[in-house]
Formats: C-alpha cells, sequence, structure tokens
C-alpha cells in the first residue's frame, strides 16, 4: 500500500536523517584518514579517526544537510607542519572527504540500478514490490545526499574543503588574506542558501555529478536488461 503525501515526506525526512549519520561521518573520517596516513594523527588523537557520528556531526550543519540535501560538520583537526608539503598534504587530506562522499554514491547508485529493474516489474502492492520499491528511494536518497554534500563541499569558498584545494594553485598572500574572513564568508553562504540564490548553481552542478555517476555505473544497466530482456 502507497504512503500519503505526508507519510512521504516524513519517510524521506528519516531516511535523510539515517542517510546523513553515515554520510557525514564517512566525509570526516576520510579527512581524519588521509591526514594520518600523510603523517599527521593530530585527528587521531582527538579521537576523530572514526566512523561513529557522534564524534563527527554539527547540529546547523545536519538540519542543513536534511532540509537542503548539503550541509557540513565539525572540522577535524589538521596540522599541516605535520606534512612533508603542507600545501599539497592539506589539499588532499581536504579532498579526500568530498571524494569519499562521491564513492559511497557510486556504490549506492549500483546497489539502486540493481534493484531497480525488478522493482519496476514486480506488482507494487505486493510485499515484494512495496518492499523493493521504497529500498530503491532510499538507496537514491542516499546517492542524492552524498552527491549534494560532495558538491557544496567541492566549492572553493573558506571554509569548505574546496578553499583548501584552491590553496595549491593561490598565492599564500592572497589566500590567507582571504581566509582571514573564513567566518564571515561561511555566514554569507549560509544566507544565500536560506535565500535560495545557490539553487541553481549547486542544482546544477549535482546534476552534472549524478549524470557522470550514471554514466560510470552504466554497465549495470547493460547486464541488467541482457538479464531482464528489456
Amino acid at each position: 500500500m502507497p504512503f500519503s503525501m505526508s507519510s512521504e515526506r516524513l519517510f524521506t525526512m528519516f531516511v535523510s536523517v539515517i542517510a546523513m549519520l553515515t554520510a557525514l561521518p564517512f566525509h570526516e573520517y576520510a579527512h581524519a584518514w588521509a591526514a594520518n596516513k600523510m603523517g599527521d594523527p593530530t585527528a587521531k588523537y582527538q579521537g576523530r579517526l572514526t566512523l561513529n557520528p557522534f564524534r563527527h556531526l554539527d547540529l546547523f550543519g545536519s538540519i542543513c544537510m536534511v532540509l537542503f540535501g548539503f550541509g557540513w560538520a565539525k572540522p577535524v583537526p589538521i596540522n599541516p607542519y605535520n606534512f612533508k608539503n603542507p600545501k599539497t598534504g592539506m589539499a588532499l587530506s581536504a579532498l579526500a572527504g568530498p571524494m569519499s562522499n562521491v564513492v559511497y554514491a557510486f556504490a549506492a547508485m549500483i546497489l539502486y540500478k540493481i534493484l531497480w529493474y525488478p522493482a519496476m516489474m514486480v506488482d507494487q502492492s505486493t510485499f515484494w514490490g512495496f518492499f523493493l520499491y521504497y529500498v530503491v528511494q532510499i538507496l537514491w536518497i542516499i546517492v542524492s545526499l552524498n552527491v549534494g554534500l560532495a558538491v557544496f563541499n567541492l566549492l572553493p569558498v573558506p571554509p569548505l574543503d574546496g578553499s583548501r584545494i584552491l590553496n595549491i594553485i593561490l598565492p599564500e598572500r592572497i589566500y590567507f588574506k582571504v581566509m582571514q574572513y573564513e567566518r564571515v564568508i561561511m555566514f554569507a553562504i549560509i544566507a544565500l542558501l536560506f535565500v535560495g540564490v545557490l539553487d541553481r548553481p549547486l542544482i546544477y552542478l549535482r546534476g552534472l555529478l549524478v549524470n557522470g555517476l550514471d554514466f560510470l555505473t552504466g554497465f549495470v544497466d547493460i547486464i541488467a536488461r541482457a538479464i531482464m530482456g528489456v
């Protein structure tokens, strides 16, 4: 039996919370793991080299993640002076977070496609049809949240991960001058999110990434169609 519209919203919100409890910790764990591998154990010593969500979650960032599909967690502490090359180390440890969400979305999309074909061919009024339909919805929400998290954090503005990556090409005097306004820029980004100014560019970027993942997982479509004769 299909859910009512209000039940659908509650279902989506519930699944978004569950997905967030894996997506955000996975993102922050990747930062800590990459930094530790490159010689900076700061995050490890502060208990951040873990998938425990309560070590990573930021309340406001988590709410934005559920409501808007992009958000943030508590920053992982990193000491760039522990890296052999501080600028490269900071950039790679920053990149690890969004890339972990891309990998997560890639894996979820594979499962989504594997189950999508039988879900569309089974009568949704039956138990298995009902079950498959909502598992597919859950997997798509996981894909969407991870794509949103990756895209948002790759924006080249402080304090997002993209600004650390941008540090590789910017002269240090310019980079550190911009970083002086990190908090002001973050509040400006939040304000732009709430008024919807960033909706169109973020939706466009998310669409590009989803299309890329769809292309990379195209082998699942080919195999599924061959097996099911569709």
